[in-house]
């Protein structure tokens, strides 16, 4: 936690929020769902997916790229297989209506594909893959953003993919799920917005400037914003660089090939107002178990992985998960730490839809 940071327990975070959509337009029900899904991003630890985003939704609704009380329409039902129209609702609504139909029609069919389409910000993706894990499914999830171009195939000095989260959750049943999630550019999008509105550096390697070369500098992703203007990542003359050189580069194109093209949601390219793509298979391990017993061998491996003699003694290894376990009940304890310019970035947008002032 940073010097300048406030600290703000997570209900009163939490409360603020919803006010703040309720005030922009949402019903108290999906007020609270948008709330929820921002500050849990930020109780696990993912910043860059919390309550930092709540300007540029509110820019995204005014402008209608955004609307409230979308509902996720069925286009074609083919029992274990679905292709869903969020019609460019809010994600945390769109999305968790999505991942319900995939966990009834897993527990139905045993295994579940779920194609959504025109989704708004879809936010954390691992929130849906423990809702997943919650039910006792193993889960993928591959994520694209149409409209959204900021991040540099490997080799080149300009855009051509987004951000493009991938996601792989598989329940335990000691307790400690297995949960993977990373965007395939080296940094989140919202890492480098944290940057802009007082946060940590961006990681190392995560930007280039207009002529390819690395950089720390924010405003390669977002230009010049005016004061009190919320920062657009489109704007800037770089990029963000693909993790992990040629192979996170080849990940962001799976992306936007089975996230993006195949749900007909649209592959990343230039225009306003971005939207998700999301391709899920949702898999009920029972239906696999023959009697070897997935359940004991999965949380004997986690357990043995977990086993394995540390670097660093101060450090015990850990498994995708255990850092989101540890920061929420730190974060739960404590409460959420904010940069202080993020802090009065969410208070000014509560104040430019009426909302309550912050107490």
């Amino acid at each position: 936690m940073a010097q300048d940071d406030v600290l703000i327990p997570a209900e009163r975070l939490t409360a603020f929020i919803a006010g703040t959509f309720a005030a922009a337009g949402a019903s108290a029900e999906e007020a609270q769902e948008i709330a929820g899904n921002l500050v849990g991003a930020n109780l696990a630890g993912h910043d860059s997916h919390g309550v930092v985003r709540t300007p540029r939704y509110l820019e995204n609704a005014r402008l209608g790229q955004m609307v409230f009380g979308g509902k996720a329409e069925v286009v074609t039902d083919g029992g274990a297989f679905l292709l869903l129209d969020g019609g460019f609702g809010f994600g945390q609504t769109v999305g968790r209506q999505a991942v319900e139909i995939g966990v009834e029609r897993a527990k139905r069919e045993g295994v579940a594909l779920v194609a959504l389409r025109r989704a708004g910000h879809l936010g954390r993706i691992g929130e849906w893959a423990e809702r997943a894990s919650a039910a006792g499914l193993a889960s993928i999830h591959f994520v694209n953003v149409g409209r959204s171009m900021l991040v540099a195939p490997f080799g080149a000095a300009e855009r051509r993919f987004s951000t493009n989260p991938v996601c792989i959750g598989v329940p335990n049943p000691s307790g400690e799920d297995f949960l993977l999630d990373f965007a395939t550019a080296t940094a989140a999008e919202g890492k480098i917005l944290v940057a802009m509105k007082g946060g940590k550096a961006p990681p190392a390697g995560s930007l280039i400037d207009g002529d390819g070369r690395l950089t720390e500098d924010p405003r390669a992703l977002y230009g010049e914003t005016e004061p009190g203007a919320v920062p657009d990542p489109r704007k800037g003359p770089g990029a963000l660089t693909a993790m992990g050189a040629h192979k996170g580069s080849g990940l962001a194109l799976a992306c936007e090939l089975l996230a993006g093209t195949l749900t007909g949601s649209g592959a990343a390219g230039p225009g306003e107002g971005p939207y998700n793509g999301m391709l899920s298979i949702y898999i009920d391990p029972n239906r696999l178990d023959d009697g070897f017993g997935w359940g004991a061998a999965t949380a004997d491996y986690i357990a043995f992985v977990k086993s394995a003699r540390p670097a660093d003694p101060a450090a015990p290894v850990m498994i995708p998960g255990d850092p989101e376990r540890q920061a929420r009940a730190k974060r739960l304890a404590e409460g959420v730490p904010l940069p202080r310019e993020t802090w009065e970035s969410l208070v000014a947008a509560a104040r430019s839809v009426g909302a309550p002032e912050a107490a």
